[in-house]
């Protein structure tokens, strides 16, 4: 394929309060032919970092939910080929070189799933239900879009052949405690609201028993007990999570009556 006639990537980037990861990233992915950040009014210096690069464009959207936003991001990029990247990821060299091979073959495949790497804190989790963690990050985007009926764990509806990538993200999503435990409180809550949404109605059995089956479940079947005392905190606020979800379906429920 000629050069002029090579497809150009977009990568889309959504923040909020990031400034811890931010720059890294910024600098990481400069290969893109264009750099979009949806940052939803941070607080802190996220957007006088983003500021300094000037080959990033920044649009300031309010949050709605996860897969609004996402979407948002996609009807801005000009190019079709899109990679989504969030803040605390990052590409290896040889995943950037496959990225870029992938789109320039352009091969029969509309959108690519990657693997991830969890990094907690600085070292890598091994197990905890996260060893099979994979995700879209490349895709195109004519052909794809994202379940509106989704507002958490978004879901990508790809029309067309699916692919996966050899090499995997670096996903630094653990950096404390109580940054990752406020994370799985929001997901909890959104995660509520969507469940409600579909009709579900409280529960107190499934309050106790999915929350305890989650935990058991990541910690003896997907063997978090390897991952020692880092496994025991990942299990558990995965499945802290859970409860905060039909926690907060009892809430909104009961609050509307």
């Amino acid at each position: 394929m000629s050069a002029s006639k090579k497809p150009n990537l977009s990568v889309l980037i959504i923040t909020l309060n990031e400034e811890r990861h931010i720059k890294s990233l910024l600098e990481n992915i400069d290969f893109a032919d264009e750099i979009i950040v949806i940052d939803s009014f941070s607080k802190d210096k996220t957007v006088e970092i983003i500021n300094t690069f000037t080959n990033v464009k920044l649009i300031q959207n309010q949050f709605i939910n996860y897969t609004s936003q996402r979407n948002f991001a996609l009807d801005q990029a000009k190019n079709d080929w899109i990679l989504f990247i969030d803040a605390d990821e990052k590409l290896t060299p040889n995943l950037k070189s496959e990225i870029l091979k992938t789109i320039e073959d352009n091969n029969s495949a509309n959108a690519y799933l990657i693997h991830r790497t969890f990094m907690f804190k600085n070292k890598k989790l091994h197990f905890s239900g996260w060893q099979t963690d994979k995700i879209f990050r490349l895709f195109k985007k004519s052909d794809c879009r994202y379940n509106e009926d989704r507002i958490v764990h978004e879901k990508l509806i790809v029309n067309g052949e699916i692919g996966t990538l050899k090499h995997k993200i670096i996903h630094f999503s653990y950096t404390s405690y109580k940054d990752y435990k406020l994370k799985m409180y929001n997901y909890g809550v959104l995660k509520a609201q969507e469940k409600i949404k579909k009709g579900q109605k409280p529960s107190y059995l499934k309050m106790v028993f999915h929350p305890a089956y989650t935990f058991l479940y990541q910690f003896l079947i997907r063997l978090g007990f390897l991952d020692g005392l880092k496994g025991i905190t990942i299990c558990y606020l995965n499945a802290y999570s859970v409860f905060i979800r039909y926690k907060e379906i009892h809430r909104i429920t009961f609050s509307r009556i």
